[in-house]
C-alpha cells in the first residue's frame, strides 16, 4: 500500500532526510519515531506531496507521488501536526467544504459528512464554530477531514500531542477501529502510544533510518529484556549478596524494596531466582516477574540520547 523509496531532502547544505526507505501494508499501524529534528515531519510531508523531495519518491497504492500526484493524493488522508483548521467555520460546514474539494456533491456530500462526524464522535459539536472547541475536539475535526474520502492510507503527524488522557484514549480507539482496513503511519514521540496502537515501528535519527521492527522485537534489544524484578517487604544486604552471586545474573539495581536483576543468561535467570527464593523461605519476597524490556531504553540507545 505504501512504498517509500530512498527519500532525500536537502535544505541548502543541510541534508535533513538521508535516503529513507520502508514499506507498509494494509492492516499495519506503523509508528514513525525519532528525536526532535530527526526528519519525521519532513519525510511525511514528502510522502504526502506537500514537500517535493530532492531525490527518491513514495508510491501510494500503486501511484507515484512525483509522477501522478493527483491520483496518489486521492489515496492519502493526512493529519498534519497542530490540527490546522478554519476556526470561524462550524464543524459541519468545514467538513462539507472539504468534501466538495474531494469531489463529493449533493446528497452524497451530506451523507459522507454525517458518516464522518459519527465516526469521529463529533455529533455534539457539529454546529459549533471550530475556534470555540477544545484542543481535543479540534484535533478530531482535523482527523475527520483526513478520513472524509475514506482513503486506504492514513498519514498522521503527532495525532495525540497535547491531549489529555481521555482525549488520547478516544483518538487511539478510532485508530484501532479502522486499522484493519487501512495502512496507517503515525509520527509520534510518545512511546506509550506506540505500544498502545502500533504493529511495527521505524526509528530515524539525523535523517536516516536506524531501526525497523515490531514493538516486541525492539523491546528485545533493551538491556532490561529478560531481566527479573523481585519485590520484598524489606530488603537487606544479605539478600542482595546472594542474588549477585547467581551465575545467570549480570548485575543488580535496587530501588526501595525492589531489585532488578540484569541477565547474563536470560533463559536461566528466572529459574535460578525462583530456586534461590525457595532455598531461602525466610525471605520476605512479595513478587517476582520477568521484564520484557522498555522501548524508551532502546530509543535512547539507538539515538545516542539525543
Amino acid at each position: 500500500m505504501l512504498a517509500v523509496k530512498n527519500l532525500q531532502k536537502a535544505f541548502g547544505p543541510l541534508l535533513a532526510v538521508r535516503g529513507v526507505s520502508f514499506e507498509a501494508d494494509k492492516g499495519e499501524v506503523l509508528g514513525f519515531l525519532g528525536p526532535n529534528g530527526a526528519g519525521k515531519t519532513t519525510t511525511m510531508r514528502m510522502i504526502t506531496g506537500f514537500l517535493p523531495p530532492t531525490s527518491g519518491t513514495a508510491v501510494i497504492n500503486g501511484h507515484d507521488i512525483g509522477e501522478s500526484p493527483r491520483e496518489a493524493k486521492k489515496q492519502i488522508g493526512y493529519l498534519p501536526e497542530n490540527a490546522p483548521v478554519y476556526g470561524e467555520m462550524t464543524v459541519w460546514s468545514y467538513l462539507a467544504f472539504i468534501a466538495e474539494i474531494r469531489a463529493f456533491t449533493g446528497s452524497a456530500r451530506n451523507k459522507r459528512v454525517d458518516e464522518t462526524i459519527e465516526t469521529c464522535r463529533l455529533n455534539k459539536v457539529k454546529h459549533q464554530a471550530i475556534g470555540t472547541l477544545s484542543k481535543g475536539y479540534r484535533q478530531r475535526v482535523c482527523f475527520a477531514q483526513a478520513l472524509l474520502h475514506d482513503p486506504p492510507v492514513l498519514i498522521m503527524d503527532e495525532p495525540t500531542d497535547g491531549l489529555d488522557p481521555n482525549q488520547k484514549h478516544i483518538v487511539r480507539t478510532m485508530i484501532s477501529e479502522m486499522a484493519a482496513r487501512k495502512t496507517i503511519v503515525i509520527s509520534t514521540h510518545i512511546l506509550e502510544e506506540v505500544e498502545a496502537v502500533c504493529t511495527r515501528v521505524i526509528i530515524i535519527c539525523n535523517g536516516a533510518l536506524i531501526a525497523n521492527g515490531s514493538p516486541a522485537e525492539l523491546k528485545a534489544k533493551s538491556r532490561l529484556h529478560g531481566a527479573v524484578e523481585a519485590t520484598f517487604r524489606t530488603l537487606n544486604q544479605d539478600i542482595l549478596t546472594k542474588i549477585k552471586q547467581l551465575a545467570s545474573a549480570a548485575g543488580t539495581t535496587a530501588d526501595g524494596n525492589t531489585v532488578t536483576v540484569l541477565p547474563r543468561d536470560a533463559a536461566r535467570l528466572f529459574q535460578e531466582m525462583t530456586e534461590l527464593a525457595r532455598a531461602n523461605p525466610e525471605w520476605p519476597i512479595t513478587g517476582l516477574r520477568t521484564l520484557e524490556g522498555k522501548l524508551d531504553d532502546v530509543f535512547r540507545e539507538l539515538t545516542g540520547g539525543r
